[in-house]
């Protein structure tokens, strides 16, 4: 038998206590990647300039719309994978797999043809500053190249996490970001490859991660050893798959158009506000990480807690966790309410005094509404790990639609302070129709369980 140390069962033992310890693990290694993402921006902005760095950074909405599907629905193919684990049932728990790793190999070959051959068009109906547009090009048609990477990665560390191992995919995200920070330098100084070195780091990167990912299984995760048998097609398998991932993919892509509405209307008030908002959002994410950690803690947790029938167990981590978050939201508004300004210098010359400005605007007007992005986070995933991913997309259409209006209606009159309110507009729309849906779902799950009525 090999080592499955890292495995976690978290239908038992104290809530806090084992959402605390699952997302600390996954904080660390989201940490890290934050912390490169702003060295490799940071890196792009001093060697490269302000063009290269703007241009990158309005890439980040298209990019999201893209990768966000991936990355969702490679979290929804792995509930199916927590709930069998929790239930104990390995043999679907493999079958779940396999049919995963096909799904995401179509869904991979596809995604990088259409994209691939629309990118350019897509920069253009964003309508990217002209003087951005060529770096803003090049990066990203490079990282569309990599989706197949992107989905190896994805769903081989979601995989992991769906059996409680947190610590795993952290650790070769943390060196894969090491690696990262290591080609951005090389690429970019010695070799001169531009903005093009930048984006072509970050697809080696993930690759490393993807392949030390898929080693560790098969090293030491013998219960995901596939065998003859798991392979054989199943059309129920496939088709509880694509209702629970392809939802979460849409989830992430609805809620980055959106993103990519805001975008162009950023767009619109020119490369300073441009810069200003990348920069402010670099900041943000940098402290959004314990929201997005919560938020992957909760899917695999009411994932497992829905397969061993848990309710009571999973009511509880819920409370846990938004005592965590709401503690959390409010420390982080203080810090960057005093010192926004400051952290908006890592990528910002002391001189360009408007876009400091407006990035600390940025920052202290999303700040103020941590709390119900915490809400957001923690409610929507635990809803796709209990098995209900349709209730994801409809909150992320309420995100889109919160992002939207202000985008359209409001930027062209008020500008800039629009700007500054469009995501938490969309997170208090979003938290209105999570909610009340979350008690709907629990007291379905209530009634589906007193029949004793297995759940995907």
């Amino acid at each position: 038998m090999k080592k499955t140390s890292n495995i976690k069962d978290l239908t038992v033992g104290n809530p806090m206590s084992l959402i605390f310890g699952f997302a600390m693990s996954l904080f660390w290694g989201m940490l890290f990647q934050q912390m490169y993402n702003m060295i490799d921006t940071a890196i792009v902005s001093w060697f490269l300039g302000k063009e290269a760095y703007t241009g990158m950074g309005t890439t980040g909405a298209v990019n999201f719309l893209i990768m966000g599907f991936c990355m969702g629905v490679c979290n929804g193919f792995a509930i199916p994978v927590a709930q069998r684990f929790g239930a104990k049932d390995y043999k679907s728990m493999r079958k779940f797999v396999s049919h995963a790793i096909i799904l995401c190999s179509v869904f991979a070959v596809v995604m990088t043809f259409f994209v691939s051959v629309f990118c350019k068009q897509i920069l253009v109906i964003m309508k990217t500053p002209e003087d951005v547009f060529e770096y803003a090009y090049i990066y990203i048609i490079v990282i569309f190249l990599g989706i197949p990477v992107t989905y190896m990665y994805n769903l081989l560390s979601a995989i992991i996490r769906a059996l409680g191992d947190s610590k795993h995919p952290v650790e070769y995200l943390i060196i894969a970001s090491v690696l990262n920070i290591v080609l951005d330098l090389l690429f970019i100084i010695p070799l001169h490859w531009g903005i093009f070195g930048a984006a072509f780091a970050t697809v080696v990167s993930q690759l490393a991660a993807g392949t030390m990912c898929l080693v560790y299984i098969i090293k030491k995760i013998d219960i995901l050893h596939l065998r003859k048998e798991d392979w054989e097609l199943d059309r129920d398998h496939f088709v509880i798959l694509f209702n629970m991932g392809v939802p979460m993919g849409l989830q992430y892509s609805i809620t980055a158009i959106g993103s990519v509405i805001l975008q162009t209307a950023i767009n619109a008030l020119g490369t300073d506000a441009a810069a200003a908002v990348t920069t402010g959002s670099k900041v943000g994410m940098f402290f959004c990480i314990p929201f997005d950690a919560l938020g992957s803690t909760m899917a695999t947790y009411g994932g497992q807690n829905v397969g061993a029938k848990k309710l009571d167990h999973l009511q509880q981590g819920l409370v846990a966790a938004v005592k965590l978050g709401c503690g959390y939201a409010i420390l982080a508004f203080v810090v960057l309410a005093l010192f926004g300004r400051q952290f908006s210098m890592i990528f910002l010359d002391a001189g360009e005094a408007a876009c400091l400005d407006n990035a600390h605007m940025f920052l202290f007007y999303n700040s103020m509404f941590y709390v119900p992005l915490a809400l957001v986070n923690i409610v929507r995933f635990l809803i796709q790990g209990m098995g209900f991913s349709m209730f994801a997309v409809l909150a992320g259409v309420m995100e889109m639609i919160g992002r939207s209006v202000v985008a359209i209606l409001l930027v062209p009159r008020f500008g800039f302070i629009a700007i500054c309110l469009a995501s938490p507009a969309a997170w208090i729309l979003a938290d209105l129709f999570l909610i009340p849906a979350f008690i709907m779902v629990r007291n379905k799950l209530r009634r589906i369980f007193g029949g004793q009525v297995e759940v995907y």
